[in-house]
């Protein structure tokens, strides 16, 4: 549970973050369903027909570089009507770098997209990362991890997290990249239709 839903003292730990969106009482269910990593071909069209499918708008979290190799399916997902968030350039690890060079990777993504919305990848950054990034961005993480990247899950296992750890107003994390593929075409149909079953409305961030 710790990696398919932050605890809270990690939440804590980056308080001006968006972990999960607040739940209006008499208001109907809602989740927002994101991806991160791309754009990429292998998977991003395959996703975009399936929420086109499913009439579901999503939030990606694209790295500026795969935006910069493939910039017809950046301007597909906006045309689509989704959304998109900054997820650096290189999909690097704040807690690798200096911030300066970290700050300076992500200013390099915001030139190939347009948003105010930033997740770093994995979910490392350093505290001063946090709070020079957060001047900027509205910086967003998750409440559901479906951990479809992760070679020791099935597909029936990310599925499961979905329907286990969803609750009203998570952000869930699905991947449109490679390392998920051979899961999501699976799960992420099933996950859509139990979310609807469940009476959940999806909605964008």
């Amino acid at each position: 549970m710790i990696i398919e839903q932050p605890p809270r003292i990690y939440r804590w730990l980056f308080p001006g973050a968006i972990w999960k969106m607040p739940a209006a009482k008499g208001s109907p269910k809602c989740v927002y369903l994101t991806f991160d990593d791309g754009p990429i071909p292998e998977m991003t069209p395959w996703i975009l027909d399936l929420l086109d499918r499913f009439n579901v708008k999503a939030t990606f979290f694209c790295v500026g570089d795969n935006v910069r190799k493939h910039p017809d399916l950046y301007d597909d997902i906006l045309a689509r009507g989704h959304h998109a968030g900054n997820h650096t350039h290189n999909h690097i690890q704040g807690v690798r770098y200096r911030s300066c060079d970290y700050v300076r990777n992500v200013a390099e993504a915001a030139r190939y997209i347009d948003s105010r919305l930033f997740r770093p990848p994995h979910g490392h950054m350093r505290y001063p990362q946090m709070l020079r990034l957060g001047r900027m961005f509205k910086v967003v993480m998750w409440d559901v991890v479906t951990r479809d990247y992760s070679p020791h899950m099935t597909a029936r296992g990310v599925f499961n997290n979905v329907c286990r750890y969803t609750r009203n107003g998570s952000i869930i994390v699905f991947h449109d990249s490679l390392k998920a593929v051979g899961r999501i075409e699976e799960a992420l149909p099933k996950a859509i239709e139990w979310l609807l079953s469940q009476q959940y409305e999806f909605k964008v961030i």
